[in-house]
């Protein structure tokens, strides 16, 4: 308690491009970015798979294998190969959130009811129809679970943006274990926990 009150009673630590606002604002932009860009490949790619039965074994098989890759190691092999910027942090982490998202996605799919979709197609609906008119509303828990998971795993990995001189609410932590600064230490995972409660309360809501 004596770091936290440290750290977040210095009134330091709130101005400035290095106070806790900035720091909050440039955390939730990396995880935003990145989790636009995680539903944009991985959802479409999920209802098409779920939707048509096609090539669900192959995608399992890959989004497994992305669950595998470790994303520091990741990160810092993409900064080796092409500099610090901001493509080498997002790599990483929409990596490690499209499996929940595409798994979820083609779960919730292939998990509605064949009679549900039968009786779309009896309506007349064409094949886009079904998939958004009957089978994604029924799918739609299971893929904002996915949603969830994958964004909760975004925010809380975003934190590595500041071990390549990136800011965030990394940025205390690495700052505060060069320095043996454990108020920035302790403020930083604080800051960290908090990024990860909001967006569980989002997707709550």
């Amino acid at each position: 308690w004596y770091y936290l009150v440290d750290y977040f009673g210095d009134g330091a630590n709130w101005s400035g491009p290095s106070g806790i606002p900035a720091r909050l604002l440039e955390h939730f932009g990396y995880t935003f970015l990145a989790f636009v860009l995680t539903v944009l490949l991985a959802l479409p790619l999920g209802l098409w798979t779920g939707h048509t039965g096609r090539g669900g074994i192959l995608m399992t098989l890959l989004a497994n294998a992305a669950r595998a890759l470790p994303t520091y190691g990741l990160l810092v092999l993409l900064v080796v190969l092409y500099g610090i910027g901001l493509v080498p942090i997002l790599v990483p982490l929409v990596a490690l959130a499209v499996p929940p998202v595409l798994l979820n996605s083609y779960e919730g799919i292939r998990g509605v009811d064949p009679a549900l979709t039968d009786a779309a197609r009896g309506m007349g609906m064409t094949r886009m129809q079904v998939l958004l008119r009957a089978q994604l509303p029924v799918a739609l828990p299971l893929i904002l679970v996915g949603m969830r998971t994958a964004a909760v795993q975004i925010v809380a990995t975003a934190t590595i943006a500041a071990s390549v001189s990136f800011g965030g609410v990394g940025r205390p932590i690495v700052d505060g274990l060069a320095r043996s600064d454990y108020a920035l230490v302790v403020g930083g995972a604080a800051l960290a926990a908090v990024c990860s409660l909001v967006v569980l309360g989002i997707f709550a809501v």
